[in-house]
């Protein structure tokens, strides 16, 4: 395995949703299973920072070999839970040469893409890798960050997450088109939207 470490994030209160959204059905199984059967293959550092609902989400991870991270704090938003994350990846593993980031509500980013953005991944080189929506001017998560910012990813506070960096550093960026979508998922609409999509795409 490489020396990068993954965070799933899953901390939100899923309000929108009206239910956690880590344990809406997707596929055979719940969509926080479906985003580690990929993650768990790009690394053996995979830590899952959980917050609301996290009583009914930690066993649904026993079956898994990941470490789960819990902000008892998140309703400050996901800068604080980004923040906690890569705290404790980088206090287990203070090898690590960068930092995935991830969103559980982004199910129809494949394998694929998260290859290509390992592949662009040069050590110590300073990079911030963003995903970029292929047919629009529109980039993010998933992100990886050069250790270099870990620092400051440690220092995250607030709704703003970190694309707080992505936006001070931009001359930092590597931009990767994704072929699939970027689109995440907060309405009972959404969800049924991307689960159609997923379905056509199989």
């Amino acid at each position: 395995m490489n020396n990068i470490a993954v965070l799933l994030m899953a901390a939100g209160g899923s309000s929108r949703m009206g239910q956690p959204k880590p344990l809406l059905p997707w596929h055979q199984t719940t969509l926080i299973e479906h985003q580690l059967s990929v993650l768990q293959q790009l690394s053996d550092k995979v830590f899952v920072v959980l917050g609301a609902h996290s009583e009914g989400i930690v066993p649904v991870l026993s079956n898994y070999s990941v470490e789960t991270v819990i902000n008892a704090t998140w309703k400050q938003g996901m800068g604080r839970s980004i923040a906690l994350g890569v705290e404790k990846a980088v206090k287990t593993h203070p090898e690590i040469q960068g930092i995935l980031i991830a969103l559980v509500d982004q199910p129809l980013i494949g394998m694929e893409h998260f290859k290509q953005l390992l592949s662009e991944f040069k050590p110590d080189a300073q990079q911030i890798i963003v995903s970029k929506e292929r047919e629009a001017d529109w980039w993010g998560a998933p992100v990886l960050f050069d250790r270099h910012f870990f620092p400051e990813l440690q220092t995250l506070s607030g709704d703003t997450g970190a694309k707080k960096l992505s936006m001070k550093y931009t001359h930092s960026l590597v931009l990767v088109p994704c072929d699939t979508s970027l689109e995440d998922m907060d309405t009972p609409e959404a969800y049924h939207r991307l689960k159609e999509r997923a379905s056509r795409q199989s």
